[in-house]
């Protein structure tokens, strides 16, 4: 079979409803486009699978994971499994409209792009609980990691092959994708896109995703400012940390000579635990989560499992 030039990559989980429209609109979208479309089942516990199979025309193929794993996981495998020389992702919930990607796969290539994201022009979401946290959500990332765009919760982009499949999605990053795709030189821009609301099934997301978005946050900062180079991190921090400790050992030696008592003082018992006990929590966790890539990367290993892959047919 000849490579596609594009292949589209949506993650459905319990999205029963939004099947057969999501997937008709697409098909439509695509009809002059040489394309593949893979629909990655998150461990959905509706008919979801049923209707992807009922609906599924020839270029769909359908993976469908053992249990739940997540946005991310399920990128990860749809981007693995793709063959297209593009790759377009977006969500299944029919909030993306795949109408929008021709137009951004042609400015990709007209314009030579590596990625092509989607800015949700007129969002169709709930303000407090959605547009709200969003726009803090955004504005924290654009100004932390000097990555300069608008909408870091629009899954509808369109990316270089090659870009997409060696980022490395792991754990909850797919915010992130933007930043991953910086770190290996990629060339974005952004596109307004057009953004519906959710007609069928409810959403995933909540408030509950702030603090994961934060601590990813954390982590990518790690990677784009330290990944090469902890020492500057950890070297920094030590060295700031053993000042601190000698000018108090300083300040309470001056204290014993001139004959106070200083054993058991708060200064020096408090002083050490938040001291050690931060870096230490700190610099676990980072290096735990290099520890998890390492071990991913260096064998091979992929962060899901395909219970079944289902072909469409004609």
């Amino acid at each position: 079979m000849s490579k596609p030039l594009l292949s589209v990559v949506i993650t459905v989980y319990n999205e029963e409803d939004n099947i057969q429209p999501l997937l008709e609109a697409t098909y439509s979208a695509l009809s002059e486009i040489d394309y593949e479309v893979i629909l990655i089942e998150d461990g959905s516990t509706d008919r979801t699978v049923a209707e992807v199979k009922k609906y599924a025309n020839e270029r769909t193929k359908l993976l469908i994971f053992n249990r739940n794993y997540g946005q991310t996981t399920a990128l990860a495998a749809g981007i693995d499994q793709a063959t297209g020389e593009y790759i377009a992702t977006m969500d299944g919930d029919l909030q993306n409209d795949p109408t929008d990607i021709p137009t951004m796969l042609q400015k990709a290539i007209d314009e030579e792009w590596d990625v092509v994201a989607g800015r949700r022009a007129n969002r169709k979401d709930g303000f407090v609980l959605r547009k709200i946290p969003s726009k803090i959500a955004n504005w924290i990332i654009r100004n932390t990691t000097k990555v300069y765009l608008n909408d870091y919760g629009c899954t509808l982009r369109v990316y270089k092959a090659e870009i997409a499949q060696n980022m490395g999605l792991y754990g909850e990053l797919h915010r992130f994708i933007p930043v991953l795709a910086k770190q290996q030189g990629a060339k974005m821009t952004e596109v307004d896109v057009k953004h519906h609301p959710r007609i069928h099934g409810t959403s995933k997301y909540g408030l509950s995703r702030t603090f994961k978005v934060m601590a990813d946050l954390i982590l990518m900062l790690f990677f784009q400012k330290y990944f090469q180079r902890p020492i500057h991190l950890f070297g920094g921090l030590g060295l700031l940390s053993f000042l601190l400790g000698t000018l108090i050992s300083f300040y309470l030696l001056i204290l014993k000579i001139l004959g106070e008592d200083i054993w058991g003082r708060p200064i020096m018992i408090l002083g050490f635990i938040l001291i050690l006990g931060g870096i230490q929590l700190i610099t676990t966790g980072i290096i735990a989560e290099i520890i998890v890539r390492t071990y991913f990367e260096s064998q091979d290993k992929k962060t899901y499992r395909i219970k079944d892959i289902f072909q469409g047919k004609a």
